[in-house]
């Protein structure tokens, strides 16, 4: 798996640091000259149409365009998660790359040419101003083209109202106490006692999540998948007989149930426990819900690790716009949006000063579990060029080891089978 690393360049990243061309908006894209107009497709972090990211998207849009003229304009779209991934697929596929996309895997556009490395279009303080663990998870072999954009790390969620009508003291550290926790929220009338979203939208976080708490995980320390591994295999065994079974997953499949839809009940006071990331902060506080976090529950005791994800921009060479890209993309991390993009949405940055100023400032308190969470966090195999179409197999298919005759030994063989022979062919 890829756990976040804290120790700086490898001796054989510093060589290629020596080494590698460093281009830093020398040099022009097909727009040099002339006025270049930005695409810009990126993700939707909004939970409603008031605090869309579209807002944020075009209010750092507009702010460039006020401090550098009108030679470069940017043209901003921003869609849902299920959808943003596909969309900038199909622009891609018909030619149209957009410029910049913030989508949430890079590996294979990288692996196609079509992106330019981060020395390509970067100011060295920029690039140098990453969290280097998470710097180190945009590269493949050992050159970055993911830029990232956000980071967070996952906690339980509870409903500390529900959990004192439960009569529950404490956040379960253990699956047995999740399962016994879950129980007694259903005694008093709780219609999703635990919220398992294992729908289409964000299937490959919940897995993960469970997978590292049961033991496993997407790949070993070498990088190899280990998707059918015993301790997967149990994991979901587990979820299938004592949570889903027994009717503590709530009255939907989790196999069609998304993320936000599990969000919204909790902000609802409808779910009882479930994994959450910074965002859901805002929003069950926007709603009223008075909540607690703790550290994801594992088989017999805390989990050992959390998952950690960091969501990335990359830039197609498709329209040769180099230079102006680097440019705004420079302006996009500076130290004002990137701490105001994250305080925005409850997220964790990605610039080692601004992490700095949210642990020197108590008014970022709420997010220092989390970011401290981070210090063990895996992350998923983004630099497995392989790693999309693995993601995408996973959503289409875990959801089916969970329902009534479900068989996880099968169908994880299936996804491991399947990654298998991407990673062989060198998909």
């Amino acid at each position: 798996m890829q756990r976040r690393r804290f120790l700086g360049l490898t001796t054989a990243g510093v060589a290629a640091a020596a080494t590698a061309p460093v281009l830093t908006g020398c040099g022009g894209g097909s727009g040099s000259g002339g006025e270049v107009t930005l695409k810009v497709v990126a993700a939707d972090y909004g939970d409603s149409a008031a605090n869309s990211s579209q807002k944020a998207w075009e209010k750092m849009a507009r702010a460039y365009e006020a401090e550098h003229g009108t030679k470069v304009k940017i043209d901003v779209k921003v869609y849902s998660w299920t959808e943003v991934d596909k969309r900038v697929a199909e622009m891609v596929k018909s030619g149209d790359a957009p410029d910049i996309a913030q989508i949430g895997a890079y590996a294979d556009y990288a692996a196609d040419g079509k992106l330019y490395r981060a020395d390509q279009m970067l100011s060295i303080p920029t690039q140098a101003g990453f969290i280097t663990s998470i710097a180190h998870a945009g590269e493949v072999n050992r050159v970055q083209y993911g830029l990232p954009f956000v980071s967070s790390a996952r906690l339980l969620f509870y409903n500390k109202k529900l959990f004192d009508q439960a009569g529950i003291t404490d956040a379960p550290t253990t699956w047995a106490e999740l399962k016994d926790a879950a129980e007694a929220l259903k005694g008093i009338g709780v219609r999703t006692p635990y919220g398992l979203p294992l729908g289409p939208e964000e299937t490959q976080a919940e897995t993960m999540m469970w997978m590292l708490s049961g033991g496993g995980g997407y790949t070993d320390a070498n990088g190899s998948y280990t998707i059918d591994s015993t301790e997967n295999i149990e994991t979901f065994e587990w979820l299938r007989d004592k949570l889903v079974a027994p009717g503590l997953t709530g009255p939907g499949s989790p196999a069609r149930t998304n993320r936000q839809d599990v969000f919204d009940a909790f902000t609802r006071g409808e779910v009882g426990m479930l994994n959450g990331h910074p965002t859901l902060m805002q929003q069950a506080s926007g709603h009223g819900i008075s909540y607690g976090t703790a550290a994801l529950p594992g088989r017999k005791g805390k989990s050992r690790s959390t998952m950690g994800v960091a969501d990335w921009l990359m830039a197609f060479n498709t329209h040769g716009n180099r230079e102006q890209i680097g440019d705004f993309l420079d302006f996009v991390y500076s130290d004002k949006n990137v701490l105001g993009f994250a305080t925005q949405y409850d997220l964790l940055p990605v610039t080692t000063t601004v992490r700095e100023t949210m642990l020197d400032d108590r008014e970022y308190k709420s997010l220092w579990r989390f970011l401290d969470e981070l210090e063990s966090a895996e992350f998923y195999p983004s630099d497995k060029t392989s790693w999309a179409a693995v993601s995408k197999l996973v959503k289409e298919k875990i959801g089916s080891t969970v329902v009534k005759g479900g068989d996880p030994a099968s169908v994880l063989g299936e996804i491991q089978r399947a990654a298998d022979a991407m990673e062989n062919a060198g998909t």
